[in-house]
């Protein structure tokens, strides 16, 4: 273990978040995969972690404990000191893929949450003040179809905001869009975050995206999946890619991950 994070103090409205030593794996074919080994990790209210570690080691599965949508076998997650056994709206989780319905316009796609809970509408309000939060209020009648990848990623962050999420999990949530339009996305997904003040926890296969979001960067061990690293990334926002600093930790993190002798 290196680099010891120090606290992160902000004024936020998120919540806390406490993973205690979990450990998981998946029953495949009669085989017991390990895919988590003992993984501890506190989150502080209103911070941004990105969680970084080689593909397929387990980090999208725990952003699905995280989210409730299934038990660890081992260890105990809690929100705000409260064990998480389920899906809770105060948890929200944005995937890779927007996954709209493609026959319900942007607005009726950003409402789905506050229909799901029928308070609809008492609140419409809040799927416009959304969907006009990501920039696309003059896209409220079009349809997925009409839409770029870019845009459609703002509906479903959209429709992850409307529900006022004091945790937002992020499933690489930007892995799929072209460079230019990820660029312009991390520094909205950073606005979004500074004006809100949710918890981020985010996955993603980027090393300077990471460095470019969050607070802390932890990184992982190839499956079963162990920390190896949780790494304070200590720059004011906005910040910018040409950073010495920022460029020193990318060298450190890309050679926790074996990867440092090709950069």
């Amino acid at each position: 273990m290196v680099a010891l994070a120090k606290p992160f103090q902000p004024a936020a409205t998120g919540a806390s978040l406490d993973i205690k030593s979990v450990s998981h794996a998946f029953d495949i074919d009669g085989s017991v995969l390990p895919v988590l080994d003992d993984v501890s990790i506190s989150v502080a209210p209103g911070e941004f972690v990105a969680l970084l570690g080689p593909s397929g080691c387990g980090k999208s599965t725990l952003l699905r404990l995280v989210a409730g949508l299934e038990p660890p076998r081992a260890g105990t997650l809690e929100e705000e000191g409260v064990a998480i056994t389920g899906p809770y709206p105060s948890r929200v989780v944005v995937f890779q893929d927007p996954t709209l319905f493609p026959w319900r316009t942007v607005w009726d796609n950003v409402a789905l949450g506050l229909e799901a809970q029928g308070v609809l509408k008492t609140q419409r309000h809040r799927v416009d003040a959304a969907i006009d939060l990501v920039g696309l209020g003059a896209f409220k009648k079009a349809y997925p179809h009409q839409l770029s990848g870019g845009m459609a990623q703002r509906v479903a962050l959209a429709r992850a905001l409307v529900n006022d999420p004091r945790i937002l999990v992020l499933d690489e949530p930007l892995g799929k869009l072209d460079s230019l339009t990820r660029i312009t996305m991390q520094a909205e997904l950073v606005s979004l975050w500074q004006r809100n003040g949710f918890t981020a926890l985010l996955v993603t296969h980027d090393v300077e995206e990471a460095l470019f979001l969050a607070n802390r960067v932890i990184v992982f061990s190839d499956r079963p999946a162990r920390i190896t690293a949780d790494i304070t990334v200590d720059r004011p926002y906005p910040r910018h890619r040409g950073d010495p600093h920022l460029a020193e930790l990318r060298r450190q993190i890309l050679g926790l991950l074996g990867l440092d002798a090709t950069w």
